[in-house]
């Protein structure tokens, strides 16, 4: 008899939102709801919607996502004990070097940025390349809420509630073929609007570009985005599409989307490039390995103050042990 063991990400039946609950939540954050139903709502709810989801913004979103929404699945991942990062915080405090260099410039330069309508290209060893619209991506794939940790490279972290879908059930939709090994990400380059592309400072080569090997993009907790905190993504947090990679450093979850290939051979990442000595293609969460510059056995997880630091220990993987079958034998001080 086969017994199957669900990864420790993976939610009960019983620790699931209410779809009601929630979307109720939802409304009340875009003030559509009187007082009275915040006093209906479970006490563990009305909580969760005084802390970290109480200062959601409310923000106008495209049909296809509120289509979407109303059948997503609640917290399908959960983050056990974790508290979930405020929304101000993790809207506020980026890194999105198209917008600029600083902590707060993605959250202050962003809103400009046109969303609508949006592409995205397939193409290289898939069965079908093409350029798709947004909706015809996200159409056949079911909304599913995941809170997961973000560990930066930097060495602070968030967790954070996404809405989104698998990114194996993309890659399936385009059908990659038998010579596709590694997938190549590569973000928008739109200089009218993003200053960071503009600056003379920069060392970046634009545009933007992140890579994983195929298994790894295959991997069920690889996720697409287009979502968090129950509504639809902020520009400065890589709207309309981005992936999240939880068991990698923050910088391998690329942002606003605009091609997508399937190649034989590994991409050149952008900080690849740039630093090859202390940003390697895997990047993978790893308390054993430090940056050149700092030590990675421990992360400041933010809200984090000054005279009140949130100091915890980094896990491998980011406590991800499930993907670990996907570097087995492999030297991960080398293969970094």
């Amino acid at each position: 008899m086969l017994i199957r063991v669900p990864p420790s990400s993976r939610a009960l039946e019983s620790e699931v939102t209410p779809e009601s609950v929630y979307l109720s939540r939802r409304k009340l954050m875009q003030g559509s709801l009187a007082l009275a139903a915040m006093a209906a709502m479970p006490g563990w709810a009305r909580a969760e919607a005084q802390g970290a989801y109480a200062d959601v913004e409310p923000a106008k979103a495209p049909g296809w996502f509120d289509e979407k929404l109303a059948h997503a699945h609640w917290q399908a991942i959960t983050a056990e004990g974790e508290s979930i990062t405020p929304f101000k915080d993790a809207t506020h405090y980026n890194n999105f070097y198209e917008f600029g260099t600083g902590k707060g410039d993605p959250a202050a330069n962003a809103g400009k940025l046109q969303v609508e309508p949006w592409t995205v290209m397939v193409d290289g060893e898939v069965g079908k390349p093409g350029r798709y619209s947004i909706e015809d991506l996200v159409k056949p794939h079911a909304f599913e809420e995941r809170i997961y940790r973000l560990r930066c490279v930097e060495a602070w972290s968030m967790v954070i509630p996404w809405l989104g879908f698998p990114l194996a059930d993309l890659l399936k939709q385009v059908e990659p073929t038998s010579a596709a090994r590694y997938v190549r990400f590569e973000t928008l380059v739109d200089r009218e609007h993003m200053p960071g592309q503009r600056s003379g400072f920069s060392l970046i080569d634009w545009p933007y570009v992140e890579g994983l090997r195929l298994d790894e993009a295959m991997h069920p907790l690889a996720f697409m985005v287009v979502g968090m905190y129950g509504r639809v993504l902020p520009n400065q947090n890589g709207a309309p599409l981005r992936l999240v990679v939880p068991w990698k450093y923050g910088f391998k979850s690329i942002k606003s989307i605009v091609r997508i290939s399937l190649v034989d051979e590994a991409p050149k990442t952008t900080w690849e490039r740039i630093a090859p000595n202390e940003y390697g293609f895997y990047a993978n969460v790893n308390p054993q390995v430090d940056h050149p510059r700092w030590s990675q056995a421990t992360e400041r997880r933010l809200p984090s103050g000054l005279f009140s630091p949130n100091v915890i220990d980094t896990r491998m993987f980011n406590g991800y042990e499930e993907v670990a079958d996907l570097y087995a034998g492999m030297d991960l001080a080398r293969y970094y």
